[in-house]
């Protein structure tokens, strides 16, 4: 059985963006289930798609797939990455702070950087559209991993998890009548 892929987004569901996705998707194998977790995540904050991202995984079933795309960092040098937690899920995002939740609480076990020019959707029009790398890479390379066209070792290079770029996560803490944290 294939593993299921399950996407989330700043997107909003106003445009097209979800959709071109899905349809990558479907392009490369339309036996493969895509799920949403969310496309409401507020726009380019990586914190909240971290803390939304980890909130669902250990509900989904092992080797699910998943798809996170919040990317301040869209067309600059940050790396697009792949992750194999350490309870065994896979993710596909930037890498720009998005896994850090997933990181702390659940544990990364491996981490590589998407070779773009191995992984990376061509001939569909989308050389005229600047940078779509949501659909064109993050999409497009979870769906062959998924379809089993594309083994983990073959979406790029690995690099070590302690470079996976991670955002501070203040601890709650409650004493007498106050409460500090983040709220979310």
């Amino acid at each position: 059985m294939k593993p299921i892929l399950v996407f989330q987004t700043d997107f909003t569901r106003k445009e097209c963006a979800v959709s071109a996705m899905y349809g990558v998707v479907k392009s490369v194998d339309r036996s493969l289930e895509i799920f949403d977790s969310t496309h409401e995540i507020p726009k380019f904050d990586v914190w909240s798609a971290s803390y939304r991202l980890l909130q669902p995984i250990s509900f989904w079933p092992e080797g699910t797939v998943f798809v996170s795309v919040v990317d301040p960092g869209v067309g600059t040098s940050r790396r697009a990455c792949a992750a194999r937690t350490a309870n065994g899920y896979y993710i596909f995002t930037p890498d720009n702070g998005t896994l850090t939740h997933v990181k702390k609480y659940l544990g990364i076990r491996e981490v590589r950087e998407i070779d773009p020019k191995r992984n990376r959707l061509r001939g569909k029009h989308n050389e005229k559209v600047a940078v779509f790398e949501g659909r064109d890479v993050f999409a497009y390379c979870a769906a062959k991993f998924a379809a089993g066209l594309l083994s983990f070792e073959e979406i790029g290079p690995a690099y070590s998890t302690d470079d996976i770029v991670t955002l501070p996560i203040m601890e709650s803490r409650v004493w007498d009548l106050h409460a500090e944290g983040i709220s979310e």
